[in-house]
């Protein structure tokens, strides 16, 4: 993130432009929307400035003459908008030996700061930017987002400022967030924003004193399946319940593309695993879910793929279940189906397999001793979860238990993500082309006919052969 968006108060404060042309009557036509007073410096006026000059004559002082760093004094926000490069570059220089903020059009590089392209709904005001990149994409987006967002909402804003104080007197932290989140989208939202004042004040009230009479009401988990690692293969009830929830509890395996859509103020607790290197321990972690779900909280238990396999969502919701707690489990795309489709490999297909066997390399008590005759029939596919270093031991077996050394066998690691890697060989072969290789967890291995398949299907990324 080149800049840090922030929403600065200029109400009242005197801002300096240094140019007269079109663009600095744009940027002070919008620091005179914010409140601010406008001193311009140029040795000519455009008539765009003294446009603006006698429709603000006081808010607005234009002033005739070559800049020098003398006019700095007495501003707090400084503007360089001149199209002498030269002019603009020593303009920051001074604004930054003084320490006050400098933004420097069409050169962000110069400046301290940019100006956002705005839809203001006041009190609801929202900024994008493409750090100076892109204005015309930054125009677009802009166009999109002003069709998105009505006019009305500055009126369901000033509705919500009145009455923030009296909800906070009342209803506790958690409660809090469920009304406003009940109020801004149901029918109270509805009326604000169509001007019904009285009646949407008459059916706020009525929310809250039904709020105040329950509001030590136990809490809720979500235990929400995350995917194999790309955020776009998320579920739209698993993205609205993670950026409703309040606490979230979330797995190694989660992405961190996955993690930055979670609210930005909901309560971050890391329980992820390792191969025999536990951050948290399974039963802390079902008391955690306990503990905060009965303390009234929204609590999402975030788990990479799927929650049912390999996950111990069963356990979890099970201790649940126990202490009267309300939950939710809302499937995620396991990692067999979402790495598998984005290598070019289909679990199951009429001419080379007709079922397909989910395995984890390691089970419960640490061992590998797995039913492998059962895992040597043809026409099936077999997925090896967390199997990376386990490997030679799998080629191994499934060889010793009657598997041609010549099956194919792929290793997908990171998949779905930027960083998905596909290693495709055979039994023989994969062992010394993995070890040839720096791959790391987590990874999955797919065993069968179907593997050759990715020749002709692959279409995310390219595949590393043995």
């Amino acid at each position: 993130m080149d800049f840090l968006p922030l929403f600065h108060r200029v109400t009242d404060q005197h801002a300096l432009i240094v140019g007269a042309g079109p663009i600095a009557a744009r940027k002070a036509q919008l620091l005179l929307e914010a409140g601010a007073n406008v001193t311009l410096v140029a040795p000519e006026i455009s008539r765009a400035v003294r446009g603006i000059a006698e429709q603000h004559a006081e808010s607005v002082t234009v002033i005739t003459d070559i800049y020098t760093s003398e006019y700095l004094a007495g501003h707090q926000l400084i503007v360089a908008a001149t199209d002498q490069r030269a002019v603009n570059e020593q303009v920051a220089l001074d604004a930054r030996a003084l320490h006050l903020p400098v933004n420097v059009v069409n050169d962000p590089d110069l400046g301290t700061f940019i100006f956002p392209a705005v839809i203001d709904r006041s009190p609801v005001v929202a900024a994008v930017s493409s750090s100076g990149a892109a204005p015309v994409l930054t125009r677009l987006l802009r166009g999109k987002l002003e069709s998105l967002i009505p006019a009305s909402y500055g009126m369901l804003a000033e509705l919500v400022g009145r009455y923030r104080q009296t909800v906070k007197d009342r209803l506790p932290e958690a409660a809090r967030r469920r009304f406003w989140e009940q109020v801004l989208s149901g029918v109270i939202a509805d009326r604000a924003m169509t001007g019904q004042m009285q009646t949407a004040e008459r059916l706020l009230n009525e929310e809250l004193d039904a709020y105040a009479q329950n509001a030590t009401s136990k809490g809720e988990v979500y235990l929400v399946g995350a995917g194999p690692g790309d955020p776009d293969l998320l579920t739209f009830k698993a993205l609205r319940l993670m950026q409703q929830a309040d606490i979230v509890l979330y797995d190694r395996l989660v992405s961190p593309a996955i993690l930055a859509l979670v609210r930005r103020d909901a309560e971050m607790i890391y329980v992820g695993k390792r191969r025999s290197e536990h951050a948290v321990p399974q039963d802390n972690i079902n008391e955690l879910l306990v503990q905060h779900a009965l303390a009234g909280k929204r609590v999402c238990r975030l788990k990479g793929g799927d929650p049912f396999i390999f996950g111990r969502g069963g356990e979890e919701i099970d201790r649940l279940a126990d202490e009267g707690i309300e939950f939710q489990v809302v499937p995620g795309i396991t990692a067999a189906s979402g790495c598998a489709a984005y290598s070019g490999i289909p679990l199951t297909h009429r001419d080379y397999s007709q079922s397909v066997r989910f395995i984890t390399a390691h089970l419960k008590d640490g061992s590998a001793n797995l039913p492998w005759e059962e895992l040597v029939q043809t026409n099936q596919t077999v997925v090896f979860y967390m199997g990376l270093t386990g490997l030679s031991e799998i080629c191994a077996q499934l060889q010793a238990h009657g598997r041609s050394p010549e099956t194919p066998i792929a290793l997908i690691e990171k998949g779905t993500t930027p960083q998905h890697r596909v290693f495709a060989g055979t039994l023989r072969t994969m062992v010394d082309l993995v070890t040839q290789q720096d791959v790391s967890a987590p990874t999955l291995i797919i065993v069968g006919e179907v593997v050759q398949l990715h020749h002709r299907l692959n279409w995310f990324k390219d595949v590393v052969e043995a």
